[in-house]
């Protein structure tokens, strides 16, 4: 028979973190929906005085900030006082590059709820969300505005991150006309036309979405050269532009909803027009846990994945797009296709 030998110390400390980590998330999500970031921008401020400001039991509050601090991102001082770390600092709104909204929209009840049925999902292979909540992630944000505007925010906050990186990863500077299917917020296209005054955009997403995209793109500077447009990218998309892209779209659906977007799209792209799809890619064995994890998080609340090169290659294939080449971007990849 074999020695079972007992892990060590530090595995089991490790394990231990890992396994705890929803506290860390629930406990930033609700830093950041009280705006404690935001009012400590200023410089340090007491747990009493910040209790007042929200409205919160302070002697609760003071126990989150303490337990949030230890991890890095507050610094506990005397008096009970909180300061910001650098850590902290990306939980700013007012920052660039920031990932408030994210933090805000990971800790919603009802995207948390669907993660607890990830073993139904497991053993049956059915859709997570539309298990916990009998319709797809779309389907209830168009019916739960004020749920649609923070994840528009989300998706706006984690763009930010991955922005620069796609606004200098290609070369936007010949295009007349760029369109974002599914352009959420507006965030990524409003940054193209910041940098590439000659080019003109189109916004298109589900009606309720660019409802909730106005007040973004109107602020933005750039609303002049920006139309919104809502539709459905299943039945039409707007023709004739120069340059389109699919940012965190293709991997919300499995392939053959997917592949039905791609043949939408190659519907309306002239045949000297561009297709920019930007996401994560999946790497070999072992390494990669963020696409990974991603991956299980669109098969949990989209009821999509992540994909391997290989895959992407072969879903362009059977849509009619030849994908060209795949160029780095911050922690994401723009996969560069053209019509086959």
């Amino acid at each position: 028979m074999r020695d079972v030998k007992a892990p060590s110390a530090d595995s089991v400390a490790a394990v231990r973190r890992l396994a705890n980590g929803y506290q860390v998330t629930q406990a930033l999500h609700v830093l950041v929906r009280l705006g404690i970031p935001d009012r400590l921008a200023r410089g340090p401020r007491s747990s009493a005085d910040l209790a007042a400001e929200t409205n919160a039991h302070e002697p609760s509050l003071y126990r989150l900030l303490r337990a949030v601090a230890a991890l890095g991102v507050l610094n506990e001082m005397d008096g009970h006082r909180f300061a910001l770390t650098e850590l902290g600092e990306a939980l700013r709104s007012d920052v660039p590059g920031n990932l408030a909204g994210w933090t805000e929209f990971v800790g919603r009840p009802y995207h948390w709820s669907a993660w607890a049925r990830l073993l139904e999902g497991v053993m049956t292979g059915e859709h997570a969300f539309r298990l916990e909540h009998g319709m797809s992630v779309w389907e209830y944000r168009q019916q739960h505005p004020d749920e649609l505007a923070i994840f528009n925010r989300a998706m706006n906050s984690a763009t930010s991150t991955i922005s620069p990186g796609v606004v200098a990863g290609y070369d936007f500077s010949t295009a007349a006309t760029v369109v974002d299917v599914g352009g959420g917020g507006g965030l990524l296209l409003t940054e193209i036309l910041k940098a590439n005054p000659r080019a003109r955009g189109v916004l298109f997403d589900l009606p309720g979405t660019v409802k909730d995209a106005q007040a973004f793109v109107s602020g933005s500077g750039v609303d002049d050269r920006c139309e919104l447009v809502a539709g459905d990218f299943f039945k039409t998309v707007p023709s004739g532009a120069d340059v389109y892209i699919l940012k965190s779209i293709l991997h919300d659906w499995y392939d053959q909803e997917a592949s039905a977007i791609l043949r939408t799209v190659r519907a309306a792209v002239p045949p000297d027009g561009v297709l920019l799809v930007i996401e994560q890619m999946i790497p070999g064995p072992n390494e990669g846990a963020p696409a990974k994890f991603g991956d299980l998080n669109m098969m949990v609340a989209a009821g999509g994945r992540e994909r391997t090169r290989e895959e992407w290659e072969e879903l362009f294939a059977g849509a009619g797009w030849r994908l060209e080449e795949v160029r780095p971007a911050a922690t994401t990849s723009i996969l560069v296709t053209r019509p086959a």
